[in-house]
């Protein structure tokens, strides 16, 4: 993947039926090393069991499915989207969640390519979808969330879907709401939402975009929230007030899967409760990226914007599996697009989530994750330090930039003063490319 792939060039582009051929012979490939990897698809099983459970009016909060004696950890409005796993076989469910999956592999790699480069024509915008859905399925996080026929391709979806709505949509937050009320994580990216939309605000004194999509994302996610608990008061009072905050019930912190900062602490410190340092971890790293984040929305610059609040989410989460990554795909996008020296950054960085490298240390029942050598450590968190990597390489970058460009100091307020004008920072040949379009 490269500049080139997002933009049109004197060369004659490969027609888009390749670029599809190309992309279903890799899903298909993809499929075979699956069947072949006797994936168990085991969180998949989880969901038909909650949505059984919901059926029979059962205790959510005290189920347990599969070989794994594993619980319901979603709030209750996923066991009723669950339910329709229930009127079909195993094998079929199985089949449907996988051929699902790759439909989304693909909304996903075209949502992104929207994202970072809105003014793609719509021919070269399914080609450049095609070419990259058909590399990146690849990738450990996609993979993984494949084998266990998890949710987080949909989620992430339903959010891009959001962001890339035109201006004045009146359904953009509908999927960040309906993805909060599944999964609580996406609820960060209403809080960039809601405090651009105020920023901005403040300085135009009109109602903006960012505003908008928070209170539809908002009043979706109270609203479904509110009709759970109608339906499932049971269920719905105890999450709220129980299993919300019993965070080792999703699993070990320290085992290797988890690519968030508790993670990554509980195996530095050989300890399964990292406690406060995780708190004032999170906190401070939640806090710069989030400026960052609101920093770049308020430039006009989304791309960065949601990418940046993407991976502060997974950051500062107690657990984030390595499967939760799959926000790595609109990063490399990114990447790709805006790199002065492309693959000097992609490269490096798709090695990284196409490596498997986080597995190639001991990890099993026994919890060897606690005593874990230097080496090994830095194996188990090559998400976190990549993504930390980056964003510190961007700060320093657009303040090189300022200071160059504008004089500008590390103490320039939060809510600089944009002209109309002014659009993104972008490399000389990115502008250049757009123009021939």
């Amino acid at each position: 993947m490269s500049v080139s792939v997002l933009s049109k060039t004197r060369a004659r582009p490969w027609p888009l039926v390749t670029a599809a051929a190309v992309c279903l012979l890799s899903f298909a490939a993809f499929w075979v090393a699956q069947r072949l990897a006797h994936v168990n698809m085991l969180d998949v099983m989880v969901y038909r069991a909650e949505g059984e459970t919901v059926r029979a009016g059962g205790d959510l909060y005290a189920m347990r499915a599969t070989s794994a004696n594993l619980g319901m950890t979603y709030p209750p409005f996923a066991a009723l989207l669950f339910v329709p796993l229930t009127l079909v076989g195993v094998p079929l469910m199985r089949t449907l969640a996988t051929g699902g999956n790759l439909l989304l592999v693909v909304a996903l790699v075209q949502l992104s390519v929207q994202l970072v480069r809105p003014s793609l024509s719509r021919a070269d915008l399914w080609r450049a979808t095609f070419w990259i859905a058909a590399v990146v399925v690849w990738c450990e996080p996609v993979w993984t969330t494949l084998r266990y026929g998890q949710i987080n391709l949909l989620i992430a979806v339903a959010v891009l879907w959001d962001l890339t709505r035109r201006e004045g949509s009146r359904w953009a937050g509908l999927g960040t709401g309906l993805a909060t009320a599944v999964k609580l994580t996406p609820g960060l990216f209403v809080v960039l939402m809601l405090v651009a939309g105020v920023l901005l605000w403040c300085r135009d004194r009109s109602w903006n975009q960012w505003l908008r999509t928070a209170a539809t994302a908002t009043g979706v996610f109270l609203g479904t929230t509110l009709a759970v608990a109608l339906a499932l008061p049971v269920d719905s009072k105890r999450f709220w007030t129980e299993t919300l905050f019993e965070t080792g019930r999703v699993g070990f912190a320290e085992e290797t899967a988890n690519q968030s900062i508790r993670g990554v602490l509980a195996r530095l410190m050989h300890t399964d409760d990292p406690g406060m340092w995780w708190a004032v971890s999170a906190a401070l790293l939640g806090g710069f990226a989030m400026v960052v984040a609101v920093r770049a929305a308020l430039r006009g610059d989304k791309a960065v914007a949601v990418v940046v609040c993407a991976f502060t989410a997974l950051m500062i989460s107690p657990i984030s599996w390595s499967h939760h990554w799959v926000w790595c795909v609109p990063l490399l996008i990114l990447l790709a697009d805006r790199a002065t020296h492309a693959w000097r950054v992609t490269g490096p960085v798709a090695l990284v989530f196409a490596s498997f490298a986080l597995w190639w240390v001991p990890h099993d029942p026994g919890r060897p994750e606690l005593d874990q050598n230097a080496g090994q450590m830095l194996l188990s968190a090559v998400y976190p330090l990549t993504t930390a990597a980056l964003l510190a390489g961007y700060v320093l970058a657009r303040r090189r930039a300022r200071g160059a460009g504008t004089g500008a100091t590390a103490a320039e307020p939060l809510l600089e003063a944009v002209p109309e004008q002014e659009r993104p920072v972008a490399p000389e040949r990115e502008r250049q490319a757009v123009a021939k379009e």
